[in-house]
C-alpha cells in the first residue's frame, strides 16, 4: 500500500538523519538563497574551486577515461582560451550536438568560462525539429560529434550561424589524446584546443550568477520545440539545493549518469549536485539495463541520475544475487511511481530517495529533503493548487475572475509564484514565456508561473505528482508535444488530418503516443502504413512516434470544431470501430503491425514489453 499522507510522525522519524546532514544543509541553503545576480559566481568558477581543493580527485568517468579536476578544468580552460581567440564573447551562444562524454561537459564547463552560452540539442531530433531548434537559438557557430555528423549534414543546408567558419568537428575518440579523421569543410575542435593553455582564462566582463549558462530544448506544452534559458543561477541552486542539502554529496562520491545531458535533469539537477561535493560524474553514453549494475560497481558509484521508466526497466530484470551487492545508496530524479517505489528501494538495498519536480524553464522546484516514500518534496517557493478544467492546463476563474484553490488532497493544478526572489526565466520566445504565465490570480496585479502539472498536498507542503495536463504527454522519459508530431505528421503528404494523444499501457510509466488520422482522399484500404513509419523515423526522436495508429474515415469534432480527444483517448487501440483500422509500433520492428485481437489481448496482459 503506497503512502497518500504525510503526519509530523513520520517526518519525526527522519530527523536524525537531517541532524547528520546539518553542516551540508547549513551550507547549502547559504548557495540555495543567493539572490545577487551580479555576484561573479559561476558553473566555471565551481570547477576552478574544486581543481583547486580536489585538484587530484576524479571529476569525470566514461568506459576507462577518468579525469581528475586538474585535468578536467585545463581542458575546459584551452576550450575558453579557443573561443575567446575565435571572437566569441559574453552574451554569445554555440550548439552543441554531442551524445553523452567528457566532450560534452568540458564543452559547457569551457565556454562557461567567458560567458558563452551553450545550447543543448536534443541527440534523438532530425530533419525539420533540429533545424527548428537550432534557428532558434542563432548561434555562433556548432560543436558536432562525429557520432551524429550524419544527422546534421542532413539539415546543415537549412541552418544558418553568426561565425564565418561555424562548423566544427569533435571525433568519436578520446579526443585529448585522438584527433580522429577531420570532414571536409569542418574545423576539427580537439586538435584546435590542444595548442591552446590550459590556465584560467581572466575575463574583464566575465559572466555573473544571473547570466545565461546553457539552453535547454523542452517541448513545452505546444508546437515545435521551445529553448528555456537557464542562467549559473540553476546550477548554484542544484548544487545547494540537491547537492548538499539533499544528497550531502562529498569527494568520495560517485554519481551515475546514464540519463542525456541535454537534458535539465542530468545537466543542472546530477552535475550540480556533483559540483558540490568534489564528486565524480560517471557517464554511459545510453542507459542500458543489463549493464547498470556492472557499471555501478566498475565506477565504485554512491548515486545514480533516474527518470522513473529507467527505475522500471531495472526493476523488470530478474533477480540476481548481486542485486545488493553494490554500494549504491542514493538516486536523485523524478517520475518514479508509487507502485515501485518501495520494491525498488528494497529490492536494491537504496536508502535515500531524491524525487524532486521542477521545469527547465520553472521558477519553482520541489526536493524530497526528508526522504519521505511516494513525494516529490517541498518547497520553499510560493505556490497553490488550483481548481482546473478536466483535460486541460487552464485554471477555472470564479464569477470575480479569481483563481480557486483545491482542500488538502485533492488534486490540483501546480501555479509557482513570480516573484523578485523567484524570477520566471521562460523561453527565448517572448510570446511563448507570456503563455505560461496567469496574471490577476488571486489579486490584482499578481503573476504565477503555470506549468501545467497536477500535483496533490499530502500533508506538511509535501506534495506528490499527479498527471501532467494539456498538449503533452510523457513517454520514455521524455516529454512529447502533441502539436509537434501532429504537424510533422500534417507534413507527410499522406493525411488529411490528424490527432495526437497519449493513452496508457498496462505496465509501462508515462502514456504512449497514439495518432488517429485520416488517409489522403479517406481511402483507408490504400494507407501505406510503413511509408508513415519511414517518415517518422526520418522526421521525429523514437520516443516521440506514435507506438499506435488508428486509421479512419473521419474524426468527430464538437459544434466549435475542436477533436473529441477525450472519446478517443477512451477508444485508445482497441478494435471496437469495425471500420478503422489500427496498427502498433512492436518493439525490437521497424514497421507497424496491424493489430489483431490477440495482439490486443497480449498487449492488455502486459505480456508485451513496451
Amino acid at each position: 500500500m503506497t503512502q497518500d499522507t504525510i503526519s509530523v510522525g513520520d517526518l519525526v522519524r527522519q530527523l536524525p538523519g537531517v541532524m547528520r546532514r546539518a553542516p551540508a544543509i547549513a551550507k547549502g541553503l547559504y548557495y540555495y538563497s543567493i539572490e545577487n545576480d551580479r555576484k561573479a559566481l559561476t558553473l566555471g568558477t565551481l570547477i576552478e574551486r574544486n581543481a583547486g581543493k580536489y585538484g587530484s580527485r576524479p571529476a569525470v568517468m566514461c568506459d576507462d577515461r577518468r579525469l581528475t579536476y586538474t585535468e578536467f578544468n585545463a581542458w575546459a580552460n584551452r576550450i575558453a582560451h579557443y573561443l575567446r581567440a575565435q571572437g566569441l564573447k559574453k552574451g554569445d551562444s554555440i550548439a552543441v550536438l554531442l551524445e553523452n562524454r567528457p566532450e560534452l561537459l568540458a564543452m559547457v564547463a569551457g565556454a562557461a568560462k567567458i560567458g558563452v552560452a551553450c545550447a543543448m540539442l536534443n541527440t534523438s531530433q532530425k530533419g525539420k525539429v533540429l533545424e527548428h531548434s537550432i534557428n532558434l537559438i542563432a548561434p555562433q557557430l556548432i560543436i558536432v560529434g562525429e557520432e551524429l555528423l550524419d544527422t546534421f549534414e542532413n539539415v546543415r543546408g537549412h541552418v544558418a550561424f553568426g561565425h564565418s567558419s561555424p562548423y566544427h568537428f569533435v571525433p568519436d575518440t578520446d579526443s585529448i589524446h585522438d584527433f580522429g579523421r577531420t570532414p571536409e569543410g569542418y574545423i576539427n575542435l580537439a586538435q584546435k584546443i590542444s595548442g591552446y593553455r590550459g590556465d584560467n582564462p581572466t575575463v574583464r566582463n566575465g559572466p555573473r550568477l544571473g547570466d545565461t549558462a546553457v539552453y535547454i530544448y523542452t517541448s513545452g506544452t505546444t508546437g515545435l520545440p521551445k529553448a528555456a534559458p537557464g542562467s549559473h543561477r540553476k546550477f548554484i541552486k542544484a548544487y545547494g539545493g540537491f547537492g548538499l542539502m539533499t544528497l550531502n554529496m562529498g569527494p568520495s562520491d560517485v554519481l551515475y549518469c546514464t540519463l542525456p545531458l541535454y537534458h535539465a535533469t542530468a545537466l543542472l539537477v546530477c552535475w550540480g549536485s556533483v559540483l558540490s561535493g568534489g564528486s565524480a560524474i560517471a557517464m554511459r553514453r545510453k542507459f542500458s539495463a543489463t549493464e547498470f549494475w556492472n557499471d555501478v560497481r566498475r565506477y565504485g558509484a554512491t548515486t545514480f541520475g533516474y527518470v522513473g521508466e529507467l527505475c522500471r526497466y531495472l526493476l523488470n530484470q530478474p533477480p540476481s544475487p548481486d542485486d545488493r551487492s553494490h554500494g549504491l545508496t542514493k538516486m536523485i530524479g523524478n517520475g518514479l511511481r508509487p507502485s515501485i517505489w518501495r520494491p525498488f528501494k528494497e529490492r536494491f538495498g537504496v536508502e535515500t530517495v531524491a524525487e524532486l519536480y521542477a521545469s527547465s524553464e520553472g521558477n519553482i522546484g520541489f526536493s524530497n529533503f526528508f526522504n519521505m516514500d511516494n513525494t516529490v518534496g517541498f518547497t520553499t517557493a510560493p505556490y497553490a493548487l488550483v481548481k482546473y478544467h478536466e483535460g486541460t492546463r487552464d485554471p477555472i476563474r470564479g464569477d470575480k475572475g479569481r483563481l480557486e484553490k483545491v482542500k488538502q488532497g485533492q488534486p490540483g493544478l501546480l501555479l509557482g509564484e513570480i516573484t523578485a526572489k523567484w524570477a520566471f526565466e521562460g523561453y527565448t520566445q517572448k510570446e511563448a514565456t507570456e503563455q505560461s504565465i496567469l496574471r490577476d490570480v488571486f489579486k490584482k496585479g499578481d503573476a504565477w508561473f503555470n506549468p501545467g502539472d497536477v500535483l496533490k498536498e499530502i500533508g506538511w507542503r509535501h506534495l506528490q505528482f499527479v498527471d501532467r495536463m494539456g498538449d503533452t504527454f510523457r513517454w520514455k522519459g521524455e516529454n512529447v508535444s502533441t502539436t509537434e508530431v501532429e504537424n510533422i505528421i500534417d507534413e507527410s503528404g499522406l493525411v488529411e488530418e490528424a490527432i495526437v494523444y497519449g493513452v496508457e499501457i498496462p505496465g509501462t510509466n508515462g502514456k504512449a503516443g497514439m495518432v488517429t488520422l485520416v488517409p489522403q482522399q479517406g481511402d483507408i484500404v490504400a494507407f501505406d502504413a510503413r511509408k508513415l513509419f519511414n517518415y517518422l523515423q526520418e522526421n521525429l526522436p523514437p520516443y516521440a512516434i506514435p507506438v499506435f495508429v488508428r486509421v479512419t474515415s473521419a474524426i468527430e469534432k464538437t459544434g466549435t470544431f475542436k477533436y473529441k480527444k477525450v472519446d478517443l483517448k477512451k477508444a485508445g487501440h482497441s478494435l471496437d470501430r469495425e471500420d478503422d483500422v489500427v496498427y502498433v509500433w512492436l518493439p525490437k520492428t521497424q514497421e507497424y503491425t496491424r493489430l489483431d485481437a490477440a495482439l490486443v489481448k497480449q498487449i492488455g496482459d502486459g505480456e508485451i514489453s513496451f
